[in-house]
């Protein structure tokens, strides 16, 4: 599966305003960003993304999966410790 695959899956199900994959071949780092997590708990934000995921995670197409989750204006500001995606 090709980081643009899982980010057509995040992207089809919620509306983010950006979704960066980054991928080793076995372990996929996910950033979503959207003002829709700005109510959730840090759980249901995960819990959010995952369910995109579910069924690819459940099938054994992917496997260690870590994902972190931004506000616009926490993104924004967090962005410049990230690596370019």
């Amino acid at each position: 599966m090709t980081n643009e695959d899982i980010k057509a899956l995040v992207t089809q199900s919620l509306s983010l305003e950006e979704v960066h994959v980054k991928s080793d071949g076995s372990h996929y780092l996910i950033i979503a960003v959207s003002d829709i997590f700005a109510e959730m708990s840090r759980v249901k934000r995960q819990q959010a993304i995952y369910s995109c995921l579910s069924d690819k995670v459940a099938d054994g197409t992917l496997h260690a999966i870590t994902i972190k989750t931004f506000t616009v204006s926490d993104w924004q500001k967090e962005r410049q410790f990230h690596e370019p995606l």
